[in-house]
């Protein structure tokens, strides 16, 4: 998914992996977000973890930061979870006139019986939704004063 933002590359990397900015996103979606971060801008090693309910099971995915490339790019991976696997990129290029932000997403199914049966199609909608809400919230935050609140 790639997503314009008129805004400077390094505010919207910043803002991207921010743990205020996974905080709201996952807190207004009924999931508890917990980072193992000791800074709010999430660096190379650490990881986050997202409790939710899905498919009638309550899973737990712990995420870990494995490269960070600043402000060009990072990657988050499954470290521990129901799925069978879980990679993120997170790319910055710069524009003329601010970022474009492009997610790659690489997934597997969950590890259980009913995971298997359901969660490719439901896992699918579920992750591009999530992730245009996060953009949108990166947007909202990055093109108005609203980044200072997080940022300064």
């Amino acid at each position: 998914m790639t997503t314009f933002i008129a805004a400077p590359m390094e505010r919207v990397f910043d803002l991207t992996r921010h743990v205020a900015m996974y905080r709201f996103l996952f807190n207004s979606r009924d999931e508890i977000f917990s980072s193992g971060g000791s800074a709010n801008l999430l660096e190379q090693d650490e990881t986050i973890s997202i409790t939710a309910k899905h498919l009638g099971k309550t899973r737990i995915a712990t995420l870990k930061i494995i490269s960070v490339e600043k402000p060009v790019r990072y990657t988050e991976e499954q470290w521990k979870g129901d799925l069978e696997l879980f990679r993120h990129e997170h790319h910055f290029k710069l524009a003329d006139n601010g970022t474009f932000l492009i997610d790659l997403i690489e997934f597997g199914s969950p590890k259980d019986i009913i995971g298997r049966l359901l969660g490719k199609f439901y896992l699918r909608k579920y992750l591009e939704e999530m992730v245009r809400s996060r953009s949108e919230l990166i947007r909202k935050y990055a093109e108005s004063d609203k980044w200072r609140t997080i940022l300064l």
